[in-house]
Order: C-alpha cells, then structure tokens, then sequence
C-alpha cells in the first residue's frame, strides 16, 4: 500500500499542478524545485525509507529516530502541506489534476505509514523469511553454526565428555510477531538487540517464562515476551 501509494504520488508530480479554462500549457510541481523535490519528492523519499526499513532485518537509525519514525514524518508533512495548496487554490485558477491527485496519493501514503505499525494485515514480511531448519533432538550436533547448550558430546571410545541437563527442553526455530528487545542473560535492562518480524531466530533453553534466545550473527540473550511467537 506505501509502495503503491509512492508510486501514485510521483506520477501527480508530472501532471498539471494548476489549470484554469481557455489556457494550455499548466505548470506541473517540477516547474518548482521546491513543489517537486521538496515536497512530491519528500512523500517518495519518506515512503522509500519505511519499505527499506521493513526490508533490513534489524530496524536502523537516524540521528536516533528509526527510519519508519522518519519516513512516516515525511509523509504526513506532505499530506498536511498539500492540503493548504488545495484548500488555498488562489482566485481565477482551478486546482489541476497533480494537485488533486497527489493529495490523494500523500493521504494515502501517510495513513498506510501510520497503520502499519499498528494494523497486524500489514505487517507482513515483504522479503520472505528463511525456511527455519528442523531442530535436532537435545543433545544432537550442531547445524548452520548454531550450538545447543549442555550437548552430549561423544569421545572417541563412546564415553560421553558432558551430562546433558535435566529436562525435557528441546531447541527450536521461532519467529516474533512484532519486534521485541532481547536482553542480556546477566539480566542487564538494556537490550543487546532487537528480534524482526520474518525472522527465525533459535530458542535453546527455557529462563523462567522467557526463553534464551540465539540471533544469525551467534549473539545470545533473554526474551522477555514470548506472547505470540510462531514455532517453526
């Protein structure tokens, strides 16, 4: 719906930005560097940086503020200030085809910025999520560089080197319905990072109600909220 709505709204740029009766050859916004990139160009950019953001599978930052937080900025400023063009078309001109239509399109844009985080139909991942490989019984041998704690590890002559805990735990693949802060298992409040939506990340034992959790890049840590997770 971002993407689509972008779309729409570069397309508005190119059209007549005003029009009045018994004239031809309406300015369009790109008969103004500031109508054109400043403020079409401004809904696209903001609407590129929330596709990139959802496409990362760590949510990145800028001067502090997430690139969602940022792009959603940019197209509720560009909704807002086509809103005034619209409302104060001056006298003897009519509205044109780009400006109605980009208003839309940035209406658009910026409702879809603001739903998405909250409306869970549009929270679906737009690169899809590595197939999660089947977990290997407790105590089996590691896969993909992922090491199952208190493993059995045979000798050579057969005598196990390590008792595997007691328990019934065993390892599995699980992914998060919305990002949710992993923590040190030292029980440090600042997260060490952030679990993404479409991504499989390893459960391999259970600390308490919260699981202990390993990411693709080795970092292990604490999930608090295990609401809602898919099991692969």
């Amino acid at each position: 719906m971002v993407i689509g709505a972008a779309v729409l709204l570069f397309i508005a740029s190119f059209l007549d930005f005003y029009s009045a009766a018994g004239f031809s050859g309406a300015p369009n916004a790109w008969d103004s560097l500031g109508e054109g990139l400043g403020l079409y160009m401004g809904g696209v950019v903001g609407a590129a940086l929330i596709v990139i953001n959802r496409c990362l599978p760590q949510p990145r930052k800028i001067v502090g503020l997430e690139l969602t937080a940022v792009g959603q900025a940019f197209t509720i400023l560009t909704a807002w200030i086509l809103f005034w063009f619209l409302v104060d078309v001056p006298s003897g001109i009519d509205a044109g085809t780009g400006l109605v239509l980009g208003f839309i399109a940035a209406l658009l844009l910026a409702a879809a910025a603001v739903a998405t985080p909250v409306v869970p139909a549009l929270q679906a991942a737009l690169v899809p999520a590595p197939k999660p490989v089947a977990p290997q019984p407790y105590g089996g041998q590691p896969q993909g560089g992922y090491g199952y704690p208190g493993a059995q590890q045979q000798s050579f002559g057969g005598q196990p080197q390590q008792q595997a805990p007691a328990g019934d735990f065993s390892p599995f693949w699980f992914a998060v319905p919305v990002p949710r802060p992993l923590y040190a298992e030292d029980g440090s409040p600042t997260p060490i990072a952030e679990l993404a939506p479409g991504t499989w990340y390893l459960a391999v034992e259970q600390r308490g109600p919260g699981l202990v959790a390993q990411t693709q890049d080795g970092r292990r840590g604490v999930l608090q909220d295990t609401s809602g997770i898919q099991r692969g």
